[in-house]
């Protein structure tokens, strides 16, 4: 069993409930912190932090966690949402929870999560210049030359009295094929990209055309993340024994190239 320091008084109770619950589990786990960082992905040094109240964890951390050491996953998560609710509220108006001993300002992302931020980010920069551009070029030539010119394979034709808008929507299809044991669907090759209701883009299309294949309903294969989608991928992770809650990662994704 650990010898654990005490947490900083100024702890926000949800976030004290959170680290003892992860600290019990990591005992029973019976794994040092260097062998914890090499199952999960995560450094020792941001374990000391998770451990010690003085970082928020991930969510991926948590149910890595549950994973190891034979935990309730859903219990846990349970524990993160209402601890990363209090930590946000805490950093929005006085600072992280954690007070002093922290040494640090606003939690910041870790890991895989960083990584997701900044391709996110930068996706989002790519697209806005690509708008700006094609509008500029439409507003210099007029509507009817840059009708004139020629369309990418993914762009749709406008119906008559439909925007540009929907012109432009990406045309998606699926062309399922198994290559290496997975299944891949022919528009994204991704394993790790977290989706949600709200998304959009190809990786969206690849899991819709997918949860076809897995005889699901995520309605029109559009690339976008609506209700249909993720009624769908709620019911592949309760049929694949995951965690329930309509957002894919790795591990749903891996349920549905299987």
């Amino acid at each position: 069993m650990s010898r654990w320091i005490g947490l900083p008084e100024a702890l926000d109770p949800r976030v004290r409930q959170l680290v003892v619950r992860l600290r019990r589990v990591k005992d029973l786990s019976g794994l040092s912190l260097r062998q914890l960082a090499a199952k999960t992905g995560y450094s020792t040094s941001s374990w000391e932090r998770y451990l010690s109240g003085r970082s928020l964890p991930p969510r991926e951390a948590v149910e890595a966690m549950a994973r190891l050491g034979g935990d309730d996953p859903t219990r846990l998560l349970a524990l993160h949402e209402v601890a990363a609710e209090a930590w946000g509220t805490a950093a929005e108006h006085h600072g992280p929870p954690t007070g002093p001993e922290s040494g640090t300002g606003t939690p910041r992302p870790h890991g895989r999560a960083l990584r997701i931020t900044l391709v996110a980010g930068s996706v989002a920069l790519v697209l806005a210049v690509a708008a700006a551009v094609l509008l500029a070029v439409r507003l210099a030539h007029g509507e009817g030359e840059a009708a004139a010119a020629p369309l990418t394979s993914s762009a749709s034709t406008p119906a008559p009295g439909s925007s540009a808008k929907q012109a432009e929507r990406p045309r998606y299809t699926c062309r399922a094929e198994r290559i290496e044991g997975r299944w891949y669907a022919g528009n994204s090759r991704t394993q790790k990209a977290i989706l949600a209701e709200g998304h959009a883009g190809p990786e969206v299309a690849e899991a819709q055309c997918l949860l076809r294949e897995a005889d699901l309903a995520p309605g029109a294969v559009d690339g976008i993340f609506g209700p249909h989608t993720k009624r769908a991928v709620k019911e592949l992770q309760k049929r694949s024994g995951l965690v329930v809650d309509g957002i894919i990662g790795p591990h749903t994704w891996k349920a549905l190239r299987e």
